[in-house]
């Protein structure tokens, strides 16, 4: 459990609560499952903005993927390619996928530059988004990274956790959480396991 802990802290660093009133006055809504998800609006690495209220305006189911391509567990998963995999599989279908990066600077995994790099290497073609306050990352009490969320096309939240079960490598059979997520908010059905434990 300790080493567990020890990798997620090391994998998403969020500014400490005193830097977050300073910055924010107002303390930020919250995600909670089953209600609408609170809306941001972040720039990506090329300039583009993207708020998330569009994209449900737009009837889009969207998945957050939190980011940082300094993690281990980051590294892992898209050396695999499961997250592009399920990302490109479902684009032609109206989902969105944002990957947001929520360390401050000095921080594991920060940096335009750092960003652009890992997309290369693994070939990711969606945005990434950094939320250097990590604001948006208090919003959606991201842990870990990867940490994913899947918001159905009314704008509401309806899955986080974990992108799969395989936080063990001996799984016996394996779940794709989001994917599983992603195929019931596209038929407009509730997802049969809405919440799991994110590893990272």
């Amino acid at each position: 459990m300790t080493r567990i802990l020890s990798l997620a802290l090391l994998c998403l660093v969020l500014p400490s609560p005193a830097a977050a009133q300073e910055s924010t006055p107002q303390a930020p809504p919250r995600a909670k499952l089953g209600k609408p998800a609170p809306d941001f609006s972040l720039t990506d690495l090329n300039g583009k903005t993207h708020r998330l209220s569009d994209y449900s305006k737009a009837k889009k189911v969207v998945v957050l993927e939190w980011f940082n391509p300094g993690c281990p567990s980051v590294k892992k998963a898209h050396s695999k390619g499961i997250m592009t995999a399920i990302a490109k599989k479902y684009k032609d279908k109206g989902v969105v996928w944002l990957a947001i990066n929520s360390g401050g600077s000095g921080k594991q995994g920060h940096g335009v530059a750092v960003n652009k790099a890992g997309a290369k290497r693994w070939s990711i073609a969606y945005p990434i988004l950094p939320d250097e306050k990590g604001t948006v990352g208090r919003m959606y009490q991201a842990k870990v990274t990867p940490h994913l969320y899947v918001v159905d096309a009314t704008g509401k939240l309806v899955y986080k956790g974990a992108v799969d079960n395989r936080r063990e490598p001996n799984t016996p059979e394996y779940v794709g959480y989001v994917e599983q997520a992603v195929i019931a908010a596209l038929k407009g059905k509730p997802v049969a396991t809405p919440k799991t434990r994110a590893y990272g």
